[in-house]
């Protein structure tokens, strides 16, 4: 079976996620995190798109790229990715694939999940344990937005809320969980917050006693502007998902 083609990005912005195969460490000791960081430096030189966040963990990667023409992603990884793999196998004496299957990376809209995005980004390593601040880490783009560097292009991000507002958002803990696709996938208090905004204050449970035009109206609200699935609006309301797929 043919892979499916890769969505193109309307805004250029992509989030890329990349795992070592079988889980496996991409980074073994700090000269392998630096020399991914100079790679990424120098494509960046070459083919000119920007870097507006990372974070590189033992087993994983985080970008979010923004290419400089359509379709230029793919060329960036296919470079990216050989040149870190040629390094590892021939630094570490092995053969065959590193990265597990492809490569996954989705279209990100600027809009009010970009800033909890990159967020969440450079949360990784909290919520791994590794470090108790994100200042500590070394390997993300956390500190270039606090003391500035070279290397991401930090202005546009600030921009959009003004570098106090974007420190103080960065520490809130979130426990809000963004796929590739770039979309969050929220908690089940925001999603309650969601049906009370529609409900006008009436809870999630109370819903399934409503009439059947009432309810079904608002479900069908649930669905289409407020962008619930079906499992979300399940999980929240008691109805069953057949109930809501009908309506």
């Amino acid at each position: 079976m043919a892979r499916q083609a890769r969505g193109l990005s309307a805004t250029g912005f992509y989030h890329i996620v990349f795992r070592g195969i079988n889980r496996q460490h991409l980074f073994e000791d700090e000269i392998d995190f630096l020399y991914f960081l100079e790679s990424l430096r120098r494509l960046k030189t070459e083919t000119a798109f920007e870097l507006h966040a990372y974070c590189l963990m033992s087993n994983h990667v985080h970008l979010l790229i923004k290419e400089s023409k359509m379709g230029d992603i793919s060329l960036v990884m296919k470079r990216l990715l050989t040149k870190y793999a040629m390094y590892f196998n021939r630094k570490y004496e092995r053969n065959g694939a590193l990265i597990a299957s492809r490569y996954k990376s989705q279209p990100v809209e600027v809009d009010e999940y970009f800033i909890p995005l990159i967020r969440y980004i450079h949360q990784n390593p909290i919520k791994a344990g590794i470090v108790g601040t994100l200042e500590e880490y070394r390997f993300s783009s956390y500190r270039d937005y606090v003391h500035g560097g070279t290397l991401t292009d930090t202005d546009f991000s600030l921009g959009l809320l003004g570098k106090d507002e974007w420190l103080r958002l960065h520490q809130v803990s979130a426990n809000d969980h963004f796929d590739v696709s770039g979309k969050i996938n929220p908690s089940e208090e925001e999603i309650r917050r969601k049906i009370l905004r529609c409900t006008e204050g009436s809870e999630p449970h109370e819903i399934a006693a409503w009439s059947k035009a009432e309810r079904d109206t608002l479900l069908r609200q649930l669905k289409e502007k407020e962008g619930l699935s079906i499992r979300q609006i399940e999980r929240a309301t008691g109805i069953s998902r057949g109930v809501i797929a009908r309506s």
